[in-house]
């Protein structure tokens, strides 16, 4: 993120205390360093330690601040118990920003129940884990909270090729609905964000193995992104503050996309090329994406 380009004046999130999960990489990376520009200390969580350790240290290296990560694998409730009572003895959190997530693209004839479990547990299950103990928290203390899910467009018009995040991410849509009509009058508000294409490394190599970082994605057939671009990342992180810094009280239970418009014209659906393709183009695509998570785990183990 180009941090030089964020709209906002620096301390506007003074005070401000967020967690961020899945905060050591990809978008959540890039949120927890523009949180802490504008002064929130940030708490960042994910299952490598090591990488949180980095990136906490490469942030706070840049801007000062505040960030401190912690290990926690959302999938479980009581270590999502544990990692919350952490954060809650120097203070209560003021925001959530529910972030983690995981995809792959893949014929859903092919997939395994542990394929989508891999999925659904880490979007569905974990960040609802994660709201539920942090809402009950700001219930029984009556303070006020703010949470933002990253969503895609494709909780209005489904997702092909990538059925368990589909699914799971319609989940927190609906989610994102409710709970700001039952948990409005307490002062909680809930928003959401649908981005279009933002690359990152993880998620490019598992979501279009064939295409360079800086490609802009295709819409159905051979239409171009209505704005012939990917997003910026300081694009996202500006309308992130937006709905978790002071300012904007009155915003509650909306998804709003960032994508260049590129699901009102139509285009949101940019794997349905993958309907064209053939075993070999499945295979390669398996094999790549196998790849990517050998090398994780490579990594995780060194």
């Amino acid at each position: 993120m180009d941090a030089a380009k964020l709209m906002f004046k620096d301390g506007l999130m003074a005070g401000e205390r967020i967690l961020v999960t899945g905060g050591g990489t990809g978008l959540g990376k890039e949120m927890a360093e523009a949180f802490v520009k504008l002064g929130a200390e940030v708490f960042i969580c994910g299952r490598r330690g090591d990488v949180l350790d980095q990136t906490a240290n490469e942030i706070m290296g840049k801007h000062g601040g505040i960030v401190r990560p912690i290990a926690c694998d959302i999938r479980n409730a009581e270590a999502v118990h544990d990692m919350v009572d952490q954060i809650w003895a120097s203070g209560a959190l003021t925001g959530l920003m529910n972030n983690a997530a995981g995809n792959f693209i893949s014929r859903t004839e092919d997939l395994s129940p542990r394929g989508f479990e891999a999925i659904s547990n880490i979007v569905f299950r974990g960040s609802f884990f994660v709201t539920l103990d942090i809402g009950k928290r700001w219930i029984a203390e009556k303070k006020k909270g703010s949470v933002c899910s990253i969503l895609t467009t494709w909780v209005w018009n489904g997702g092909p090729f990538t059925v368990p995040s589909a699914m799971s991410k319609a989940g927190l849509h609906a989610m994102t609905q409710s709970l700001a009509v039952e948990w409005g009058r307490y002062g909680i508000r809930f928003n959401a964000i649908a981005p279009g294409s933002f690359p990152t490394k993880g998620a490019w190599e598992r979501l279009v193995p064939e295409r360079k970082m800086d490609a802009a994605p295709r819409g159905g057939g051979d239409n171009p992104s209505l704005m012939a671009r990917v997003g910026e990342m300081h694009e996202l992180c500006n309308l992130a503050v937006l709905l978790m810094a002071p300012g904007a009280d009155y915003l509650n239970g909306q998804t709003i996309a960032i994508d260049g418009g590129q699901q009102l014209a139509g285009g949101g659906h940019f794997f349905a090329r993958c309907g064209d393709w053939g075993d070999a183009e499945w295979e390669a695509a398996r094999a790549a994406i196998q790849g990517a998570n050998a090398k994780d785990r490579t990594q995780r183990t060194t």
